[in-house]
């Protein structure tokens, strides 16, 4: 089994910039797709990101993409979401999550793929 845990939510003002990481245990990182997921009071968990095994490949939901960058350290088993230009609507509870696979394939975006979740990190946007 394997562990994944977040960090690095917070309270940021319009514009500015977080970086969350995702540090797994458990298991050999690698060999997993990684991706982050984020729910907004009163919505559903909705997908932002995704990473093939060797970060090869990325994915991004269109409400983050040319903001946000997804990224891995296999040799630290960490992974990362750097989010910039963050708006208000970006606030959630974000997820890191794990798949037992080593490439994206077509389900990357959904929920029931994956595995292993960790806790969540808050992030607020908000002036």
């Amino acid at each position: 089994q394997v562990q994944v845990a977040e960090s690095g939510g917070g309270l940021v003002q319009p514009g500015g910039s977080l970086r969350l990481s995702c540090a797994a245990s458990g298991s050999i990182f690698s060999n997993y797709v990684m991706g982050w997921f984020r729910q907004a009071p009163g919505k559903e968990r909705e997908f932002v990101a995704a990473v093939s095994w060797n970060g090869g490949n990325t994915a991004y939901a269109d409400s983050v993409k040319g903001r946000f960058t997804i990224s891995r350290d296999n040799a630290k088993k960490t992974g990362y979401l750097q989010m910039n230009s963050l708006k208000p609507e970006d606030t959630a509870v974000y997820y890191c999550a794990a798949d037992r696979s080593a490439l994206l394939g077509p389900d990357y975006a959904r929920r029931s793929r994956y595995d292993y979740w960790g806790q969540g990190t808050q992030v607020t946007v908000s002036s």
